[in-house]
């Protein structure tokens, strides 16, 4: 399936570009793509998941959105993507 990736901010510096169209493995959660990007990408290694009480979770102060609606709503890393999704990723955002 192919999903299509948003980075803002810092990750779009890591990553070199805002948009990325990305093949992966049919019902693939957003965790297994999060965990894929960290380990493509140098500048997110450690970046976006962590270890969690209930095993691998977002980092938190992260915002990660699936067709514009925030995965913590849904199932969280655990959350499945679909053919044509759109998986957005905002890093933490400070300002005073």
């Amino acid at each position: 399936m192919e999903i299509e990736l948003r980075f803002f901010a810092t990750f779009r510096e890591a990553v070199g570009e805002k948009t990325r169209t990305r093949g992966f493995e049919d019902e693939a959660t957003v965790g297994d793509v999060l965990g894929a990007l960290e380990t493509e990408y140098e500048g997110l290694e450690g970046q976006l998941l962590e270890d969690g009480a209930d095993g691998l979770a977002i980092r938190p102060q992260l915002s990660v959105l699936k067709n514009g609606r925030d995965v913590v709503h849904m199932a969280g890393p655990e959350t499945v993507l679909e053919d044509g999704d759109t998986l957005s990723v905002f890093p933490p955002v400070a300002g005073g």
